[in-house]
């Protein structure tokens, strides 16, 4: 018992990371109607533009990220003004295709910038672990949780009761009908990309801390894209949902499966339970179904 209680507690704090991760897809889809398949790539590039402005320049981790968090911004910013407003209108495999080289196109700027190396954060929080009794949670995890835990609220807060927010929900709802309550689509697209950035970078920041960075750093991408389709692609509450989910059961398959088949199973869980759910519910757990009349 006192096992499964440490892999469920374990569970939760990676969940919650991913349950962040997942809200990049997520604010971004809701607004725009893409899936952005760049998400991982934009966490490989905030971890090491924070990396390098605490190593580099000195600075201390809460300046880093501060400064992350700008860059985050300009970065959502660039990238929707420059390549994606050229695409509205255009089938949506095209944008979707469109996102997919852009990830590659980072992950070669990442490549060029700061080489393949392996490398670690400097200690930033306090190494102890969180012992609850009944579990420990290490410390990186811990403070990964706690940052996930506050990004996702001010995240909440802003898409349910800020004007901004309330313009994003309009958005999401009805492109046509926002513009004709005077709503700006391409200031709300511009914004969505902005703060998927931020959560993505966050993300970033919070994975680079607990295990290092490297250019593949992004590759937790594929994962995250299975949290947000088993909680419903347009989903805040599925998106978090989903998170603990798959970390609960990739820590399950860890401790109880792996032993028996050899290893393999933590990593190949999430996407089998994530095939179960689409065979029953193909929007997801809480996803919207959408109706055509033909």
């Amino acid at each position: 018992m006192d096992i499964l209680l440490q892999v469920l507690v374990t569970g939760i704090a990676t969940g919650g990371v991913y349950g962040l991760i997942a809200l990049g897809f997520v604010l971004i889809y809701k607004a725009t109607s893409i899936l952005n398949l760049a998400t991982g790539a934009f966490m490989t590039l905030g971890a090491f533009v924070c990396l390098s402005v605490m190593t580099g320049a000195g600075a201390p981790f809460w300046a880093a990220l501060l400064a992350t968090l700008v860059f985050a911004v300009v970065l959502g910013l660039v990238i929707e003004r420059v390549i994606l407003r050229q695409l509205i209108g255009e089938p949506i495999i095209s944008v979707i295709m469109v996102t997919i080289g852009l990830a590659f196109i980072l992950q070669g700027l990442a490549h060029m910038i700061w080489s393949p190396d392996y490398r670690s954060f400097p200690e930033i929080f306090p190494p102890e672990p969180l012992d609850l009794g009944f579990a420990v949670v290490p410390s990186g995890l811990l403070w990964g949780f706690i940052f996930a835990l506050i990004g996702t609220f001010i995240f909440i807060l802003i898409f349910k009761f800020s004007r901004t927010g309330v313009a994003m929900r309009a958005t999401a709802n009805d492109q046509q009908a926002a513009l004709s309550m005077g709503i700006s689509v391409r200031r709300i697209f511009a914004l969505s990309w902005c703060f998927g950035a931020i959560a993505a970078v966050i993300g970033g920041v919070v994975i680079g801390n607990i295990s290092g960075i490297s250019i593949y750093l992004g590759d937790i991408g594929l994962k995250v894209l299975a949290v947000i389709i088993l909680g419903g692609l347009d989903s805040i509450g599925g998106a978090i949902l989903g998170g603990f989910i798959i970390g609960i059961l990739e820590n399950l398959a860890g401790i109880y499966i792996d032993p028996l088949v050899g290893g393999g199973a933590k990593g190949v869980a999430p996407f089998f339970i994530l095939v179960l759910v689409i065979m029953v519910r193909p929007y997801g757990l809480f996803g919207k179904e959408i109706i055509e009349r033909v």
